[in-house]
């Protein structure tokens, strides 16, 4: 483990470098023996992410540049940049950017390790064969497996999954 405080990035640096219309995380943490997980995720003008609910994290998002709002509980927050906003775990949260798009950094306790919950089919499993393929739960953006069975947006990075 290395305890060296160094600059691991510069924001405005990297979000200079991406188009307006570039979504999805522009950067994430990766430091080995961490015990946190943080993305800089940007959504373009009027860019939304589905509702959904981080069951296992509470998750801290400051607003870095843009404008947009969360849904959280009924609740409307403005979000503009400067604005921190903390989404206890369990609550249902919806993200919509504003006109300017909007980046965003999330921070969190790293995730634990993936725990795959037997279907709900666990019946079939005593005739034999292997379970279903979970490969249209996975985030084409940042690899995340979904809990949800019918995934939307990516809990983590906001991606849109693939229809169909």
């Amino acid at each position: 483990m290395n305890s060296t405080a160094r600059i691991l990035a510069v924001l405005d640096e990297l979000l200079t470098e991406v188009g307006p219309e570039e979504r999805g995380a522009l950067w994430q943490l990766a430091e080995q023996g961490r015990e946190l997980d943080a993305n800089l995720v940007r959504l373009p003008p009027d860019a939304e992410v589905g509702e959904h609910q981080e069951d296992v994290l509470d998750v801290l998002l400051v607003v870095i540049a843009g404008s947009g709002r969360v849904v959280a509980g009924g609740d409307v927050l403005n979000l503009a940049p400067t604005t921190v906003v903390w989404l206890p775990r369990t609550s249902r949260r919806a993200l919509a950017a504003g006109p300017d798009g909007l980046a965003y950094l999330t921070v969190h306790r790293r995730r634990p390790g993936l725990n795959i919950k037997p279907s709900v089919h666990a019946s079939v499993a005593h005739e034999g064969g292997e379970g279903p393929c979970m490969l249209d739960r996975v985030c084409p953006e940042c690899g995340r497996l979904s809990p949800d069975p019918a995934p939307v947006f990516c809990s983590r990075c906001g991606e849109r999954f693939p229809e169909g």
